[in-house]
């Protein structure tokens, strides 16, 4: 599948910045993370998330795209902050380049079953965050939301 051939507007080397929402999702002390199928950050867990659609609301997208990922129904409860992701390639030129919004969000039903989107999907301790290949914006989402302690 070529880089932009069935998600949405084009990802890699954009027109302009693209909105993108990420749901830090707690249950019983462990974060949900998932392992990203596609660039950027293809083999890298993850929170879920993706983009805004156009008339979407942050949190409507941020539970849309959680629920698209994971199977699973959130609530989201408070933003945590906005990041800046942009990946330039060796001649400088934005490859990718996303404004995400992170929200923290909890479980409200559904069922546990990762989309083609991701490869894996894990509910893991912030100690066990340390021991994984995180993307930075995910890694710096959940930094923020803990006051640096991952």
């Amino acid at each position: 599948m070529s880089e932009n051939s069935d998600r949405g507007p084009r990802r890699m080397y954009p027109d302009m910045p693209l909105v993108g929402v990420g749901a830090v999702v707690i249950k019983d002390g462990k974060i949900l993370l998932v392992r990203r199928a596609f660039e950027p950050g293809a083999g890298k867990w993850s929170v879920p998330g993706g983009l805004v659609e156009l008339g979407e609301k942050l949190s409507e997208a941020c539970e849309r795209e959680t629920e698209e990922e994971t199977g699973l129904k959130v609530q989201t409860l408070e933003l945590i902050n906005v990041f800046d992701m942009i990946d330039r390639d060796e001649q400088g030129k934005p490859r990718y380049h996303y404004v995400l919004v992170e929200f923290l969000a909890k479980p409200v039903g559904g069922s546990e079953r990762p989309s083609h989107e991701v490869t894996e999907m894990r509910w893991v301790t912030r100690e066990e965050m340390k021991e994984l290949d995180m993307t930075k914006t995910a890694r710096r989402a959940i930094d923020e939301l803990f006051g640096g302690l991952t």
